[in-house]
């Protein structure tokens, strides 16, 4: 086994963990199953045999009838039982890898160079994820029971006649061995079919967020039939990945064939006195049990041979998962673990700080020094392009950077993402506006708001003056984007869910942007008042949102420079 099967195997074992109770309730189901099966089976064997030889009457037999009948339906509840529990557990596992693979995301910069695309980013974690279903529902019993059922059979049988015991013995672990050869051609089938799956489900939601440019440049029609074409490569690897299944079944069902005819001719010449190889007659309950069993001892294998490619399906998978995404985290960070946290004010300081292109081959910001105070409120002015954002998101965390940069006198880096996600806020530029309402948007803010906190941070952000006049108010749906609302409103929606954050280090990037000369100072008042207490830097190119800070700092040339100082007279609260 090559160190990327072993790593395969190990990460699977972690995942099946997570599965729970769920997961050994279906792999041991078919086990139980499994000891009931030989108990039906000689009973059957033993009403054949008493009412053909011994001509017992259906009266007697009756009892024995009755408890095969139980048995039956015993096994077909706890198949039942198994089968729903190995969903459970899948469905378990699927969900937890899922949250741990976006919480891994949300824990990385979104500048990062190696940051998946968002296409294939959601391809790993949608459809890569779900591959692992089959593996954990039906591959890992089929696999238990394969490996363990036809030998204690056989160990069974062995007693009764050795013979049929040896048969099966011999036969039995032939198969998987040949099944094993097939399965390395399926592999290398499988991994290769993964990838082309996720390139072109990363391609296909790539082309359709760029929709508008396409047909703006003309290319619509040219990129729409290139995905013709790669899906019908991708149709194609499909088709051969399921030749090779097919090929591992047709190996499986030869050997088992072969295995089942066998004993029937050797019960059937022994019976007819052809065969001597027994030291005692051939009972005629023994025949049926053993022509009864005989299939039995090979169906574990068959179910292995329908389930073996999920096997191939679900390391690829993970395979894929890890080359887009990055090794699969140990534990799970989950959305709840970046909620919002109550905490005191934030000092910000920065030592030596130089930014960069996210190629490196520029600096945008060099030698950037400054130190801001705990509750101490601090304006960035510049122009378009001068650098305030880059420099708003390297403070938290969001863009690489050279030197030092110190949360409290913390170093960024010693900040675990949970603390400096919840005690920080940012609102960017462009803040992402979701299809949803105008309530739901502004919950952004802070899962799991009450309706009355998304009611007054609506309030505060003046968005319910212009929520009124519309016809659900602030359950009003609204686009992609805030398609609906002006660009004003747009960005009030947005700048409300700083209302719902109790931040210790709030950090905004033209917040006033899209507002007239009255809106900029009213919301700007509400927003220096609700950060009275806490740090607040604001990225601006207004002179009168600059003139509301305890400090202001000029970018320029790609330095930061002291533009005035105590532009408010006020105590920091």
């Amino acid at each position: 086994m090559n160190p990327d099967e072993k790593a395969a195997g190990r990460a699977l074992g972690r995942l099946q963990r997570q599965g729970g109770g769920a997961i050994w309730i279906a792999i041991l189901a078919p086990l139980a199953s499994g000891g009931l099966l030989v108990w039906q089976a000689w009973l059957l064997a033993d009403i054949l045999g008493r009412a053909i030889e011994a001509g017992e009457p259906p009266a007697v037999l009756l009892p024995s009838v009755g408890l095969v009948l139980g048995l039956l339906a015993l096994r077909a509840a706890i198949g039942a039982l198994g089968e729903q529990a190995g969903v459970i557990g899948a469905e378990q596992i699927k969900r937890q890898l899922r949250k741990a693979l976006f919480g891994k995301l949300l824990s990385r910069s979104p500048r990062a160079a190696d940051t998946a695309p968002s296409g294939i980013a959601s391809a790993a974690i949608v459809d890569q994820v779900e591959a692992l279903d089959a593996y954990f529902a039906r591959y890992l019993p089929a696999a238990l029971q394969a490996a363990l059922l036809p030998l204690v059979f056989g160990a069974i049988i062995l007693p009764l006649d050795w013979v049929a015991g040896a048969l099966f013995l011999v036969s039995a672990p032939l198969i998987p061995v040949f099944m094993a050869l097939v399965g390395w051609g399926a592999q290398i089938a499988t991994d290769r079919q993964t990838q082309a799956l996720s390139r072109l489900s990363g391609r296909f939601a790539d082309r359709l967020k760029g929709l508008l440019t396409l047909k703006l440049a003309g290319r619509a029609d040219a990129e729409t039939q290139s995905i013709v074409e790669v899906s019908d490569a991708l149709r194609q690897r499909t088709l051969g990945v399921l030749r090779i299944a097919f090929l591992s079944s047709a190996v499986l069902e030869f050997f088992a064939a072969l295995g089942v005819a066998g004993i029937a001719l050797y019960v059937g010449l022994t019976f007819i006195d052809y065969l001597h190889l027994r030291t005692s007659p051939l009972t005629l309950q023994l025949g049926i049990f053993l022509l009864l069993m005989a299939p039995e001892v090979y169906n574990p294998l068959r179910l292995l041979a329908a389930h073996y490619h999920d096997r191939a399906a679900a390391k690829a998978a993970l395979a894929e998962i890890e080359r887009q995404l990055g090794a699969l985290p140990e534990a799970e960070t989950l959305l709840s673990d970046i909620a919002p946290v109550s905490g005191s004010a934030i000092g910000v300081a920065l030592s030596g700080v130089i930014l960069r292109t996210p190629d490196r081959q520029r600096a945008v910001i060099v030698d950037c020094t400054l130190s801001i105070a705990p509750a101490e409120h601090v304006a960035l002015i510049g122009p378009s392009g001068s650098g305030k954002s880059t420099l708003l998101e390297a403070i938290i965390g969001l863009r690489e950077h050279e030197g030092d940069v110190r949360l409290e006198g913390r170093l960024l880096a010693a900040w675990s993402e949970p603390a400096l996600r919840g005690r920080t806020f940012l609102l960017a530029q462009k803040p992402r506006l979701v299809h949803a309402t105008i309530a739901d948007n502004i919950a952004l803010g802070r899962p799991g708001a009450t309706r009355a906190q998304i009611e007054r941070a609506a309030e505060r952000a003046r968005v319910s003056g212009f929520a009124a006049a519309l016809p659900l108010g602030l359950d009003t749906p609204i686009g992609e984007d805030g398609t609906g609302l002006s660009g004003g409103q747009a960005q009030r929606v947005a700048l409300a869910r700083v209302f719902l954050r109790d931040a210790g280090l709030i950090l905004l990037d033209e917040p006033t942007a899209h507002l007239d000369a009255e809106l900029e100072a009213e919301i700007m008042g509400e927003i220096i008042d609700y950060a009275r207490g806490r740090t607040l830097i604001v990225g601006t190119h207004s002179p009168a949102v600059a003139a509301m800070m305890h400090k202001s700092w000029r970018i320029a040339e790609g330095r930061l420079l002291t533009a005035a100082l105590a532009k408010r007279k006020k105590d920091v609260a």
